[in-house]
């Protein structure tokens, strides 16, 4: 039996990308600035000071 014929074929290896791959010149994508731990503190108070609310269902 020849067992290498067995299984699934095997993928293309060297298949070139399209022409708009990785494109010399494109603009670089741009992170959103990081908010200060003192931004985060702010939030997370103001979100846990929220009064919780009640589910209708129950």
């Amino acid at each position: 039996m020849d067992y290498s014929k067995s299984g699934n074929p095997k993928g293309a290896r060297s298949t070139l990308r399209g022409p708009d791959h990785a494109q010399k010149g494109a603009p670089k994508s741009v992170k959103p600035p990081r908010e200060t731990q003192e931004e985060l503190l702010a939030r997370m108070k103001a979100a846990s000071q929220k009064a919780p609310q009640k589910d209708p269902k129950s």
